[in-house]
């Protein structure tokens, strides 16, 4: 599968990088595109700046050189993770002034796999009307809300119980954390 990840300034950067270490460039083509201000939010969460398994490619935002940028060639999948309310309004109306709000465009117009994670409280009427066209035209939104029953024992661990549904809505099986009521194995 070819999934675009696509990291906003908005904080929650651990939700990106946790979701790039479990998907296997060695299964899967995965793309990355920052937006203009996530590698300032980068660089105040995570200490060791964002860190990408080998085969993974990176664009430059303002590049349309990519091949997902053009409906005749799309990604499969597309995670904005975090996403900030900026981008998911401008995903919402359509402006495709650059690389990941273009491929957001395709994905949706193509109809492929398109997945948010807005980080935001509280919400306003805006963002509410924003959620309702992206439901509304196909996107999945999958807010940055972690579970607190696995009894998460570390930061890593609690960005993980979203991590794992943003795998879950990709079809991709995973062990991020463990399922509610699952029997313990072993």
């Amino acid at each position: 599968m070819r999934i675009v990840v696509a990291i906003t300034g908005a904080s929650g950067s651990i939700y990106a990088q946790r979701l790039l270490d479990r998907l296997d460039p060695n299964e899967h083509e995965i793309h990355v595109i920052l937006s203009s201000y996530a590698n300032a939010v980068i660089a105040e969460e995570l200490p060791g700046g964002l860190e990408l398994q080998e085969g993974v490619t990176q664009h430059g935002l303002k590049s349309m050189n990519v091949p997902f940028a053009s409906g005749s060639n799309p990604a499969d999948a597309m995670v904005v993770i975090p996403c900030s309310m900026g981008t998911l309004g401008r995903i919402a109306h359509g402006t495709s002034e650059d690389v990941l709000l273009r491929t957001a465009d395709v994905t949706l117009k193509e109809k492929r796999r398109l997945i948010l994670v807005p980080r935001e409280t509280p919400l306003s009427l805006v963002h509410v009307k924003n959620f309702e066209l992206l439901l509304l035209a196909g996107a999945t939104l999958v807010p940055a809300n972690p579970s607190y029953y696995t009894r998460p024992a570390s930061v890593e661990e609690l960005a993980d119980t979203v991590v794992a549904r943003v795998l879950d809505h990709l079809g991709i099986h995973n062990d991020a954390m463990p399922r509610w009521r699952e029997e313990p194995s072993g």
